[in-house]
């Protein structure tokens, strides 16, 4: 069972995000852009799901 939930919520602006909280309140991801609808950002949200279930970590120096 996942211990993070995707939240689709309305900013101050009037824009849709989504953000992944774990279950001890820390933010894990965000969507790093606005949506002009809901229905975007819940499909924002399915896109992460769909696209990174296994994503490689990648080191950077």
């Amino acid at each position: 069972m996942s211990k993070a939930t995707f939240e689709v919520y309305e900013d101050e602006a009037g824009q849709y995000r989504w953000r992944l909280e774990h279950d001890n309140g820390n933010i894990i991801a965000d969507s790093g852009e606005g949506y002009a609808s809901k229905q975007k950002a819940k499909e924002g949200v399915e896109s992460v799901k769909t696209n990174a279930p296994d994503a490689e970590v990648e080191e950077l120096d």
